[in-house]
């Protein structure tokens, strides 16, 4: 083992400790989080989804799906004959995804245990999305190549994340990693910049920001 895989690995216990610790209260507690800082996360999780310009029939990648809280909004889009794949590094997590799939008996979602930079992408799929989940991976940037390498001609890629303001604001970092330690938020998150590395290898860049400018939506497309 390298030093890199195994700094990987070492990451990788952390974020999986975290989660199973927090996955059974994690849908409750994180949208209390975002209530109380002024966030309205469904509204732009929906946003996010409506970007990847899915079709009835389309296949769906989502890297770090957590619970599923993405899966209604897909499901929207993709329809019963269409397909969403859930990729998440967290066993806890994924039951609870799980559950929600078979309440809501959506018989099109395939669920995989795998962590971002280490999944294997199935080739020509439409789209690829993740939420608050890319910036937490180190090499996010192999993330997004080897998704923009499966995805077909024209497939999106949609990112939603934090990342650091670039006005007044930007002081109150720290404070912002504070909040999100307990999810396993750190300070070098701040520096990983998914939107340029979607830059590197698809076309059609566009960012907005949202929530002061602490939050994003990119997309791009690939040609």
């Amino acid at each position: 083992m390298n030093s890199s895989t195994s700094k990987e690995a070492v990451i990788n216990s952390k974020v999986i400790k975290i989660y199973n610790e927090r996955a059974k209260r994690y849908d409750v507690s994180t949208l209390i989080l975002y209530n109380l800082l002024g966030m309205r996360v469904n509204r732009h999780r929906k946003l996010a989804v409506k970007k990847l310009n899915l079709k009835k029939g389309d296949t769906v990648v989502e890297i770090g799906c957590g619970t599923g809280g993405n899966f209604l909004y897909l499901e929207e889009q993709v329809s019963g004959n269409g397909k969403i794949i859930g990729v998440d590094l967290t066993p806890a997590m994924l039951v609870e995804a799980e559950s929600r799939v078979k309440e809501n008996g959506w018989k099109n979602v395939e669920l995989l245990q795998s962590g971002g930079e280490s999944f294997e992408f199935p080739k020509n799929v439409d789209a690829i999305i993740s939420t608050f989940a890319l910036t937490m991976i180190p090499e996010y940037d192999r993330v997004i190549c080897d998704g923009a390498d499966a995805l077909k001609q024209g497939g999106k890629w949609v990112v939603m994340d934090f990342r650091a303001p670039q006005n007044w604001l930007k002081r109150f970092v720290p404070l912002l990693v504070t909040l999100v330690k307990p999810y396993g938020g750190t300070i070098e998150m701040a520096d990983r910049h998914p939107w340029e590395s979607m830059g590197k290898y698809m076309s059609n860049v566009v960012v907005k920001g949202f929530w002061f400018g602490m939050a994003y939506i990119a997309e791009a497309t690939k040609r």
